[in-house]
């Protein structure tokens, strides 16, 4: 029971201890933190709002039981969400932002749909016998609907568009109508409806009075920009769209075959269309064979034959030589990173070799370029954001990086925009496993940052002891980085234990940035001392054991003064005979001075320190030699005696007190 108590006073008297010297330390500098947390503010409270606005927030509240619709399905009741709430969401705003309102993306989706309907079906049914007094309904149905979303668009969404004049975006419903209605893009929109099918009429159901649907291509066109814009892989829509093109441009030609056999005649000459099989699929093939100009095509016979001929084959160079070279540039476009990632790693193989560059280090690099192009999909970073301007540059670094940053404890209580400027200044490198992030020794100008992996801190005799392991978000090599003299060595060696992406920030570049944030420095300064101090503790030796019972309450001996150990001059009886030397040297020079004050004494005579038990030997030497001597302790007795004690002191604290006594024997 008495250990276990006083076990538990000391650790309380150590915990007091350490919480008063960490109290005297915010007294003397209040710039440090404080190491307990500090409260969390308390979010305020908004403004209570109006009579009128409470009144409606019941009725809502109230109304909420009643708008909850649940829906039976496979024996589960679930909650659906009320209609008002589709309605809402689908109701136009009164102005349209055309590069992030998805909505609008939609609706162009929409109308490019029914515009390649038009542009598709128009020529087929002008040329080919597909339509037919038996199926003009269904024909007539989708021309109907097309036609509606054409005039939606312009009646209802291109007047809401917002546009920019003079660098601001304006979004009023008057500004918005005039611009559209005074843009070419409304005149085409407005032919494009022009109901021409009242012709009908007079000339029967003939495609051809739609012809003018085929105008609204701006639409079409501004579709492609949007989508591309909002896709993440935009290229696989380049190469569709390119593919598309090259479709409709056989299309167009085999429907105008077919035209060229029906004015020939079918069936006529060997150079038509026999009316044999599938019209389309026939006809098709004749303008895929002509455009890629594959050969091995009957000759034309007839002039107009010879002609149309022609046109197809100078009309097929130029729109595949187009396609093709438009094709080339979409893929060269969409791999031009890796083709970049190749090259790089080709010159660096190639400058390899050209020096004898061992296979082992060869290897390495290989790997680092390879993992780096597989992690980030670029070799730099920095490189991508250069083109941007600073504030989309700090938007990006802070949604990559500022969740990794606050996390250092380092930078906690430092201003907000420092760290800002910081996340701009930190350059990304990739370790392999087993390379040396730092080694012992070395000048210390960088700290480093663990964005991804983990490193160890090795150690020992033999350095190959693995003392720490740091992983994602710790901090290392700071002391050298805010050490005010520079000069400061590595203690340890660090390794990537795996494939290791840290940030770094040299030494110059936070300088650069505290020169605008002289609180900021303060503090990183503070806290730098903190560090130091705590670095240079010595480390920890053997437990000592603790004093039980009432010697506890002294604590422990403190070592014994540097200037009591000089004046001892040795250990043992050596350094006490030196001290009753010294002791009697001064008692014959007091004796001296009191036969010189004796008023009896007329002459003065220099008087020579005599030692009673001293021999005539040592007088000699001292008449010879002017030099003083060490002085030797000789045997004989005297009358006093010299007691040395060491007691506690009265105060708590001041350790303890030597006393030196000399004191005269008693005759017995």
């Amino acid at each position: 029971m008495n250990d276990y108590a006083d076990a538990q006073l000391q650790e309380l008297v150590r915990k007091m201890r350490e919480r008063a010297t960490v109290y005297k330390e915010k007294l003397k500098d209040p710039v440090l933190s404080s190491p307990e947390g500090s409260p969390t503010a308390s979010p305020k409270k908004p403004p209570p709002p109006p009579k009128e606005e409470k009144k409606e927030e019941k009725k809502d509240a109230e109304a909420k039981p009643e708008e909850d619709h649940y829906c039976d399905m496979l024996c589960c009741k679930f909650k659906k969400p009320p209609l008002k709430k589709y309605l809402e969401y689908l109701q136009l705003p009164d102005s349209i932002d055309s590069y992030t309102d998805h909505r609008y993306v939609a609706w162009l989706m929409l109308v490019t749909v029914a515009y390649n309907w038009n542009c598709w079906f128009i020529p087929l049914r002008f040329v080919f016998p597909y339509q037919t007094p038996n199926n003009t309904i269904y024909w007539f149905t989708m021309d109907v609907l097309c036609d509606i979303c054409y005039l939606c668009d312009l009646l209802i969404f291109q007047p809401r568009v917002q546009f920019i004049r003079g660098g601001d975006i304006v979004s009023d419903k008057v500004e918005m109508k005039k611009f559209y209605h005074s843009s070419i893009k409304f005149r085409l929109d407005v032919i494009s409806v022009l109901p021409f099918e009242v012709l009908y009429f007079f000339f029967g159901f003939n495609p051809a009075f739609r012809a003018n649907r085929m105008l609204k291509h701006n639409t079409f066109f501004e579709f492609n920009d949007r989508l591309e814009a909002v896709l993440d892989k935009a290229y696989i829509y380049r190469v569709i769209r390119t593919t598309g093109y090259l479709l409709f441009i056989l299309h167009i030609n085999a429907c105008l075959y077919y035209w060229a056999s029906d004015y020939e005649g079918l069936g006529s000459t060997r150079w038509v269309y026999d009316g044999q099989g599938n019209m389309y699929l026939r006809c098709y093939y004749w303008a895929v064979r002509t455009l890629i100009t594959i050969g091995g095509l009957p000759e034309p016979q007839t002039l107009f034959e010879i002609v149309f001929q022609l046109l197809n084959f100078f009309l097929g160079v130029f729109v595949f030589s187009s396609l093709i070279g438009q094709m080339r540039d979409v893929i060269g476009a969409a791999t031009a990173g890796q083709n970049y990632y190749r090259s790089c790693m080709d010159n660096t193989v190639s400058y390899m070799n050209t020096y004898s560059i061992p296979k082992l280090v060869q290897n390495r690099v290989r790997t680092w370029y390879e993992y780096t192009w597989a992690s980030q999909g670029m070799l730099d970073e920095s490189e991508l954001l250069e083109q941007m301007p600073s504030k989309m540059q700090l938007a990006i670094a802070i949604d990559v990086n500022f969740a990794i940053v606050s996390k250092v404890d380092l930078f906690k209580g430092c201003d907000t925009q420092m760290i800002y400027d910081m996340l701009l200044r930190l350059k990304s490198i990739v370790y392999l496993p087993g390379d040396f992030v730092c080694k012992k020794g070395e000048i210390g100008r960088e700290m480093y940052i663990i964005k991804q992996g983990e490193v160890q801190v090795l150690g020992g005799p033999d350095g190959t002891k693995v003392l720490v392991t740091l992983r994602a978000g710790a901090v290392f090599g700071e002391i050298s980085l805010l050490a005010a003299g520079g000069g400061n060595r590595r203690t340890a060696n660090v390794v990537a234990h795996g494939f290791a992406n840290l940030f770094i920030l040299d030494k110059k570049t936070l300088n650069e940035i505290l020169v605008h944030y002289p609180d900021s420095e303060k503090l990183l300064m503070k806290k730098a001392k903190v560090l130091l101090k705590e670095k240079g503790k010595p480390a920890p030796g053997p437990p000592v054991q603790q004093p039980r019972g009432l010697a506890s309450l002294f604590g422990q001996k403190k070592e014994t003064p540097k200037l009591f150990k000089a004046m001892l001059g040795g250990k043992g009886k050596d350094g006490l005979v030196t001290l009753l030397q010294l002791k009697r040297q001064q008692d014959i020079q007091e004796t001296q001075a009191e036969g010189e004050n004796k008023p009896e004494q007329k002459e003065k005579k220099p008087m020579e320190p005599a030692a009673p038990s001293a021999p005539p030997a040592q007088k000699e030497e001292q008449n010879t030699d002017a030099k003083p001597k060490p002085a030797v302790m000789h045997r004989g007795t005297s009358k006093e005696s010299l007691i040395i004690s060491m007691s506690p002191s009265p105060r708590a604290g001041e350790g303890e007190i030597l006393k030196v006594e000399v004191k005269e024997k008693k005759n017995k």
